[in-house]
């Protein structure tokens, strides 16, 4: 068997962040723009405190506990419509709306909002969540527009990436996720699916330029026409300036 495994450091051992409502434990790297947070669900509404310097632009809660919803992976994005609709790790649908995930709120620089869903914030639930926001040079939060053809859109992210995450949020549509260690050449095409537990295969395309990625591919799940695509990003080498591969 082969494996590939794909690791974040934050900022060592976690600390307790009382920014919010709820009291919570961070380990953070302003740097890199990434924390990881624990916390314990209210039932009710609240804020929790995230540890960075800027709003993330990407949340990952999974409850850790057995309670209700324990499967999920309730993702929030500013990428999205509005801090009202999430999206799940584990499942293709689009973004829907879900005012109760995220309390319809956007992050700020100290705190993220959550409302009284179970999968976010049951009472007594122990829960986990993944904070990110882009960093010049290092990583990219954003979205493209599919243009349904091998020759795709380009899709600037001011660094070679080594590892690329796509979404689909206007339809539905699996996780694809590509990184330049499985494919060292262009056309990384060796792409696995986070919502799935199927095995690597080649599809869904993408060059890995030196400013960004080029979808070449024109599956549904990275390309298709008029549809808009989320993506996380993380630079190959994280410095302003990077050589093409």
């Amino acid at each position: 068997m082969t494996y590939v495994g794909w690791n974040w450091k934050a900022g060592g051992a976690a600390v307790s962040n009382s920014n919010g409502s709820i009291t919570s434990s961070v380990s953070a790297s302003t740097k890199a723009g990434f924390s990881i947070v624990g916390y314990t669900g209210t039932g009710a509404n609240a804020t929790v405190g995230h540890g960075l310097s800027s709003a993330p632009e990407l949340i990952i809660v999974k409850r850790r506990d057995n309670g209700s919803g324990a499967t999920s992976w309730k993702t929030g994005s500013s990428l999205l419509t509005s801090w009202t609709y999430r999206l799940k790790l584990n499942d293709t649908n689009d973004q829907n709306s879900e005012s109760d995930v995220f309390n319809d709120t956007a992050p700020t620089n100290t705190v993220f909002s959550l409302g009284t869903d179970v999968m976010v914030n049951g009472s007594g639930g122990t829960f986990i969540s993944y904070c990110f926001h882009s960093v010049p040079g290092y990583s990219k939060v954003g979205s493209y527009v599919g243009n349904g053809n091998a020759d795709g859109t380009f899709v600037f992210t001011g660094f070679r990436p080594a590892w690329v995450m796509i979404k689909k949020i206007t339809a539905t549509g699996n996780w694809i996720l590509i990184d330049a260690e499985r494919s060292a050449f262009n056309l990384a095409d060796d792409r696995l699916i986070p919502n799935s537990t199927s095995t690597e295969a080649e599809s869904n395309g993408i060059d890995m330029l030196s400013n960004g990625f080029k979808t070449r591919s024109t599956d549904a799940q990275t390309s298709t026409s008029g549809a808009t695509f989320i993506y996380l990003a993380f630079a190959e080498a994280p410095f302003k300036f990077a050589n093409a591969r």
